[in-house]
C-alpha cells in the first residue's frame, strides 16, 4: 500500500493492517461486488487514499465517528486504522455488505470499530463527526443525519459532517453556504484521480 506511505507515517501495525485490509476487501469483493471490478487495480488510490483524505483534513483522535453508507467499510475502516483512539460506527442498509464489513473488522482486530445494518434515519445516538463518500445529494444526506451530530469542538475542526464528493455540486450546497467549507483534495494528494474531488465540511 505504497500510496498511503507517500502521504502518511505508518507504524508497523498500521502497515500490516492496511495490507490485510486490502486482501480481505478484495476477497469479499470477488463474492459480493463491493466496488466495481474495474477499480480493483486502483484500490489503494481510489478507495483507501480517497478515504484517508479525511485524515488529512481533520484530526479524529479521541472523537466518535459515524460512517454512513459504508458499503465495504469505506471510509470508516481506513480511518479506524489511522486513528486507533477514535470510536467508529459503520452503518449500511444492505445486510450482505455489513456482514462483509463485520468480518473484515473482526479479522483486522479493530477494537475501536463496530458495524450495524441500519439506516441513518433509524439510528439513535450522537457523534462528533458523520463521514461519507457521496452516497446521495448533500441536502438529502444532511436531512438523514442531522439528528446524529453532537455540537461541539473537540478536534482541530468543528463537529459536523465530513462529506467527500466529486464534480459540480454548487447548486445543492447553496442553502448551506454559511455553514460549509470546501477543501480540494488535490491540494494534498497529487494523483490525477483527485483533480475534481473535494471535502465538504458542514459545521454543526
Amino acid at each position: 500500500m505504497d500510496c498511503i506511505e507517500k502521504y502518511f507515517y505508518l507504524s508497523p501495525d498500521q502497515k500490516e493492517k492496511y495490507i490485510k485490509f486490502k486482501e480481505l476487501f478484495l476477497d469479499w469483493n470477488s463474492k459480493i461486488n463491493l466496488i466495481s471490478r474495474k477499480d480493483v487495480d486502483f484500490f489503494c488510490i481510489k478507495h483507501v487514499l480517497h478515504s484517508l483524505s479525511i485524515a488529512k483534513y481533520v484530526d479524529l483522535d479521541g472523537t466518535k465517528v459515524l460512517d454512513v453508507g459504508t458499503g465495504g467499510g469505506l471510509p470508516g475502516i481506513p480511518l479506524a486504522i489511522m486513528f486507533p483512539n477514535a470510536q467508529f460506527s459503520l452503518i449500511d442498509s444492505i445486510r450482505k455488505k455489513i456482514d462483509a464489513v463485520s468480518n473484515i473488522i473482526s479479522e483486522l482486530g479493530l477494537k475501536n470499530t463496530e458495524a450495524q445494518n441500519i439506516r441513518s434515519n433509524e439510528l439513535k445516538g450522537k457523534f462528533d463527526f458523520v463521514v461519507a463518500r457521496a452516497v446521495t445529494n448533500f441536502p438529502k444526506f444532511y436531512n438523514d443525519v442531522k439528528h446524529l451530530i453532537k455540537p461541539g469542538f473537540i478536534s482541530n475542526k468543528t463537529n459536523g459532517i465530513i462529506y467527500i464528493k466529486g464534480g459540480d455540486f454548487g447548486e445543492e450546497i447553496k442553502p448551506y453556504k454559511k455553514k460549509i467549507t470546501i477543501d480540494k483534495i488535490s491540494d494534498t494528494f497529487k494523483e490525477d484521480y483527485f483533480d475534481t474531488k473535494k471535502i465538504i465540511h458542514y459545521k454543526y
